[in-house]
């Protein structure tokens, strides 16, 4: 169904009757809460990929050149509330599509909305396994396995001279965490990593006192935290407190992010995680150029850094577009089964789902070296040189 075009972001605004019809997606995102400094990413990106796509003309659908909506709702960091908007955008506000939030337990409990009602939802900010092992046909993500989240750093500890000899792996107890540690454990099992600490802690833990006790008591040389910013953050401040200096770690989430180093300044250097996207002028792109450009554009509109969750809900919209101009319609079966065979080059990278709906892109390691994101090691091979061990806290 063609929707007049209603363009929310965090409130609301009253369309237009001389607008043009539009196809209007739908997503709920966390604009407010714990984790908006995140949910921004996807706000931002949804909203800029349908200007710039619209710029270009939108969407053809058959012979119908069509313009794109997008309307945006605050769950507040809340799943629940998340929840009740999704039944929202499809009962009330009669969006023709869904794009996703931030974080894997809110991408879990909405995409079972998607599922129920038979209507697509692609999303760039759930990775956990766990949404992609039950079988849904409706749910597609642009972000890769969080059970190979830690792949590359992985290899490249297997390269370090001297290779770390302990590892303490430790994630929060969320679907995105305790998937990242089950691939991981595996991971490092193969490669012969002596594991001394494997421990779960509560999601949003601000007091990490006493795993950093233990990792300074047992030695561990490699710290492999599975973690959200805030928490990434506590664990650092507070190993700088208590003087625990492990020589190399590494995290899931904040790394790349420009807030991350901001929160921290030098604090910053030295921390070690991972990206599916850097923003190369070698990732060309219909819409937008290509990743270096998108990456200017993007700061000179939002006053702010872009990291892969933004390239990664660009590129949900994108698959859509693809899609719905394969499929000549916006029916929802036929879109849904022209996204399972979209196969395209993008700023973010070459999106293509796999069988149960999730893309694979490979993992680049990186660190923060003079307050800089930094490429480590990509593609089996270091493609920079990682600060190894690390210097002491004073001198970062």
């Amino acid at each position: 169904m063609y929707r007049a075009s209603l363009l929310l972001a965090a409130g609301l605004f009253a369309a237009s009757p001389a607008m043009a019809q539009t196809v209007t997606f739908g997503a709920s995102t966390q604009l407010t809460g714990p984790v908006a400094n995140t949910g921004r990413y996807y706000k931002d990106a949804y909203q800029f990929a349908v200007d710039r796509i619209n710029t270009e003309g939108g969407v053809k659908i058959g012979s119908k050149q069509e313009k794109l909506a997008v309307k945006i709702l605050d769950n507040q960091s809340d799943v629940n509330l998340s929840v009740r908007q999704y039944v929202q955008l499809l009962s009330q506000d009669k969006v023709d599509f869904l794009l996703g939030g931030f974080a894997s337990n809110f991408i879990l409990a909405d995409s079972s909305i998607a599922e129920k009602n038979e209507v697509p939802m692609v999303q760039g900010g759930g990775a956990s396994d766990q949404i992609y092992s039950r079988g849904y046909k409706y749910i597609f993500g642009t972000l890769a396995p969080a059970s190979d989240y830690f792949g590359s750093t992985i290899e490249a500890m297997q390269k370090l001279d001297p290779k770390p000899r302990k590892v303490a792996l430790l994630y929060a107890d969320d679907s995105f965490d305790v998937s990242v540690a089950k691939g991981t454990r595996d991971l490092l099992k193969k490669a012969g990593f002596d594991v001394a600490i494997d421990e779960r802690y509560s999601s949003n833990a601000s007091d990490f006192s006493s795993l950093l006790s233990r990792i300074k008591s047992e030695g561990v040389d490699a710290v492999l935290m599975a973690c959200h910013e805030t928490e990434g953050l506590n664990f650092i401040r507070q190993a700088k407190s208590l003087d625990v200096q492990p020589k190399m770690y590494s995290l899931t989430v904040g790394v790349p992010s420009a807030d991350f180093r901001q929160a921290l300044g030098q604090d910053a250097n030295g921390a070690s995680g991972m990206s599916a996207w850097l923003p190369s002028p070698k990732l060309k792109d219909q819409w937008f150029g290509n990743a270096e450009k998108f990456a200017k554009d993007w700061k000179a509109r939002f006053g702010y850094e872009p990291d892969y969750h933004a390239a990664a809900g660009v590129a949900a919209v994108e698959a859509y577009v693809k899609a719905i101009e394969a499929a000549g319609s916006i029916d929802h079966a036929k879109v849904r089964d022209a996204l399972s065979k979209v196969d395209f080059d993008s700023l973010y990278g070459h999106v293509k789902f796999g069988p149960t709906g999730q893309i694979d892109l490979p993992q680049t390691m990186v660190q923060i070296q003079h307050d800089e994101v930094v490429p480590i090691f990509a593609d089996d091979h270091f493609v920079g040189k990682m600060q190894y061990p690390l210097l002491a806290w004073d001198q970062r």
